[in-house]
């Protein structure tokens, strides 16, 4: 008989699905395999659920090779906001062993979807010199927003303020209390985008803003600007930037709903203006020249989903966690 291995999001978190320093080094091993030619993965399949484009159901699937061994298709369902006691955003990704065809099994993925998200903005962070970051802003008070607050507090000790921004303070003033844990690093609330931007080092854009909230004005020397959300920025200050970096361009650039793609669709940006992708920054150590403006897109790939997963369910394997059900 071969069974599955079945992970609930408490599942997820005892088999260290919410370590950051994990989540950054699959990060990484995905992207060496990537470049090595040992990872694959084809287009998100995409499936509006609604007329608002951010309502969206969909496919990933990728395969990697090496130690991770491992092929899989993650499925999510997009909402733009949560419904009664629904979150926003559900997701389950079911993997095979790549090298037999062998089912392991199926993982809460909503978790592990925020945790390579957060872990690829601490790649593209460590990207500033050693100590540089003090101050971040973080714009949003969602489940993304909550994650890059948690990876900066576990990542980047340095970092001795954090504010954070949301259009609803309602909101904003609920994370905070959620997250609260004291003064080291100062989490602060922020009133306006402008306080919030101010004196960050690091902007980090975690919103689901169908309109752009950054304009030329965030374009600083040495600052760093991470887009996690949807068309945060304009197209202006995209194009104030020194260097901008992509995890990845791909032909999600046809399609995305994020501001420097729509800003190539529009004709008004060229993927020779790509500075380095995440494959530059990891294997061959690509680093902005000190002083630089820096602009990130990250998209999210489909390799760290199932990367995740897979190391996720490989220690669930070795020690007896999650319940296992029958297949064939």
């Amino acid at each position: 008989m071969i069974a599955i291995r079945y992970l609930s999001r408490a599942d997820v978190i005892a088999a260290g699905g919410a370590d950051f320093r994990l989540a950054v080094e699959d990060v990484r091993a995905a992207t060496r395999l990537l470049r090595a030619g040992e990872a694959s993965m084809v287009a998100e399949s995409v499936l509006p659920v609604s007329c608002d484009a951010r309502e969206n159901a969909y496919g990933l699937p990728a395969s990697l090779g090496g130690a991770i061994d491992a092929a899989g298709l993650k499925w999510a369902m997009h909402r733009a906001a949560p419904l009664g006691d629904r979150p926003s955003i559900t997701s389950a990704t079911f993997v095979n062993r790549l090298s037999d065809g062998r089912p392991l099994g199926l993982v809460e993925s909503a978790l592990l979807t925020r945790m390579r998200t957060a872990a690829v903005t601490a790649v593209a962070m460590e990207m500033l010199p050693k100590g540089s970051i003090r101050s971040v802003a973080v714009l949003g008070a969602g489940a993304q927003a909550r994650a890059h607050v948690e990876m900066v507090r576990a990542l980047f000790p340095e970092v001795a303020e954090i504010r954070l921004w949301n259009r609803t303070a309602g909101r904003r003033d609920a994370l905070l209390a959620e997250v609260f844990e004291g003064e080291d690093p100062a989490l602060r609330p922020a009133e306006t985008i402008r306080a919030a931007v101010e004196p960050a080092d690091v902007v980090l854009c975690c919103t689901t803003s169908p309109e752009p909230l950054l304009g030329p004005d965030v374009v600083r020397a040495g600052r760093l600007v991470v887009q996690i959300g949807y068309h945060e920025v304009f197209f202006d200050a995209i194009d104030a930037f020194d260097h901008v970096v992509v995890d990845l361009w791909g032909d999600f650039a046809d399609r995305s709903a994020k501001s420097l793609f729509k800003m190539y669709r529009a004709g008004r940006f060229e993927p020779g203006r790509v500075a380095a992708d995440l494959a530059a920054v990891v294997v061959d150590g690509w680093r902005p020249p000190a002083g630089a403006s820096v602009y990130g897109s990250s998209f999210g790939l489909n390799l760290f989903d199932i990367a995740l997963a897979a190391r996720v369910l490989r220690r669930a394997e070795a020690e007896g966690i999650g319940a296992l059900l029958p297949f064939v």
